[in-house]
């Protein structure tokens, strides 16, 4: 039965080759998180950029140049939202993360608790 539990056993080596992989897993993932955010601001640019301009077309057409300028508003509201993305996208660098709260939390209960 000993003889099954240390065949168990990874060694050091081991260990450490499966650590980094795992470790590399993890990178992975955010890696893709943030990717997703990324292509998902452009889709979302693109449409804004195509929506808007079809707005500004429909009232150069419709009421010209001389009326009031209406599309300002739905530019305005919907640009907002899309600079909250962009922000979110390209310039947070883990600001909000959950790894940044996560390690907080572990640097707390270190200093609560320094046994562990």
């Amino acid at each position: 039965m000993n003889n099954q539990h240390e065949a168990d056993e990874l060694t050091p080596q081991e260990s450490i080759q499966l650590i980094t992989k795992m470790l590399d897993k993890v990178q992975d993932d955010a890696l893709w998180k943030v990717a997703k955010k990324r292509s998902t601001f452009k889709i979302t640019l693109l449409i804004f950029i195509v929506i808007n301009a079809f707005l500004v077309g429909l009232w150069f057409f419709t009421t010209g140049p001389a009326s009031y300028f209406w599309p300002a508003w739905p530019m305005l509201g919907w640009g907002l939202g899309v600079v909250f993305q962009f922000v979110d996208a390209y310039m947070t660098n883990g600001l909000l993360s959950e790894e940044r709260e996560f390690e907080k939390l572990k640097r707390k209960a270190k200093s609560i608790n320094p046994q562990s």
